[in-house]
């Protein structure tokens, strides 16, 4: 993800046609940027609070003759816009308050020296997340052994962040330090993330990946193939408990029932202050043609039969081994370690 070379536009991967097809999109109006996130095309907690800051940017170019008081408007309408694509992934709405924060802190300057530091922003919250997720990686690799099987769910690599990923970041660093691992990748139905994106990532990587379906996780931890399981997530509240893709709270009752260590990878950024426990998290809900009709050649239901799609569930804090962030590895009681890690940051 980057911006054109004149700076009119965001670049993205088009993570819907994969893998089957890389193609890149230059996004400029308010719509389509709002609509690539609802979409999918740009997808991952990190990833998605990136995007929107650019997106944000790129909408600002549009107004820079209004007075401040008309230009923060448009800022203030859009960035809630962008933030109704997606209510779960907290990194959204968090980097787009940020982005108008500084505006707000810009008040009596020119709209294009404003709308100049909005790029300059944009810019650092991408290279801060590079860093975080190095740190990530580097503190999840000191919980991996040579020969380890790994089981994750969905995307948590480089697509859905910017460089190495959180819960595929320990994996690609292991890898890179010669570790030999086997990766059990779940297909993560609906929409596949699991096999068009995590398996399409680590193979380009050389890394030793196997895809299931998501029924098979019990028996493939049963057999004693997983050492322990690595899933990143979307929101995390001050108790613990974490919102990710649909399934991974199935996963983690798994891996509770095999003696399996279970670990969620995470930016600081998704810790959520505001949000006391994982009853809090709005859960989205997708349309009922991503369960019946979507990668399928005909529909595999009735046309009228309805469709429960909750995109996320909500993963209890008891089933989680620990909570790996850029800042180090929280362990329970997570009201301590996490408020801790708040005043840190």
């Amino acid at each position: 993800m980057c911006l054109s070379s004149d700076g009119t536009a965001v670049v993205i991967l088009d993570q819907t046609l994969l893998p089957g097809e890389t193609t890149f999109l230059e996004l400029r109006e308010p719509g389509e940027l709002r609509e690539a996130i609802v979409s999918l095309r740009v997808r991952g907690a990190p990833a998605i609070g990136i995007f929107a800051a650019y997106a944000l940017y790129i909408i600002a170019r549009r107004y820079s003759a209004e007075s401040f008081e008309g230009f923060n408007s448009q800022i203030v309408k859009h960035s809630e816009l962008l933030d109704s694509a997606r209510p779960t992934a907290v990194n959204l709405s968090k980097q787009l308050r940020r982005m108008e924060r500084l505006v707000l802190s810009l008040a009596e300057s020119p709209t294009p020296k404003i709308i100049d530091a909005m790029r300059e922003e944009a810019g650092r919250i991408q290279r801060e997340d590079i860093e975080m997720c190095k740190a990530i990686s580097e503190h999840g690799l000191a919980l991996i052994g040579e020969g380890f099987g790994i089981m994750t769910h969905c995307n948590a690599g480089p697509l859905a962040t910017s460089q190495y990923g959180t819960a595929l970041g320990p994996i690609l660093l292991a890898h890179e330090h010669g570790m030999a691992l086997k990766v059990y990748s779940c297909e993560t139905r609906p929409l596949l993330q699991g096999a068009r994106l995590t398996t399409y990532e680590l193979y380009k990587a050389g890394v030793d990946v196997t895809l299931i379906c998501d029924n098979m996780a019990s028996i493939v931890m049963k057999e004693g193939k997983i050492n322990a399981v690595f899933v990143g997530c979307d929101r995390v509240a001050m108790n613990g408990d974490t919102a990710n893709k649909v399934g991974t709270s199935g996963l983690a009752v798994l891996a509770k029932h095999y003696g399996i260590p279970f670990y969620v990878c995470c930016p600081s950024s998704t810790i959520d202050s505001a949000c006391g426990t994982g009853v809090e998290i709005e859960i989205e809900l997708r349309e009922p043609q991503e369960i019946k009709e979507m990668f399928f050649e005909k529909p595999v239901a009735p046309s009228g039969v309805k469709c429960y799609n909750p995109s996320f569930d909500v993963t209890e804090s008891s089933l989680i081994t620990a909570i790996i962030t850029e800042h180090g590895v929280c362990k329970a009681p997570y009201e301590q370690s996490l408020s801790r890690l708040g005043k840190r940051g």
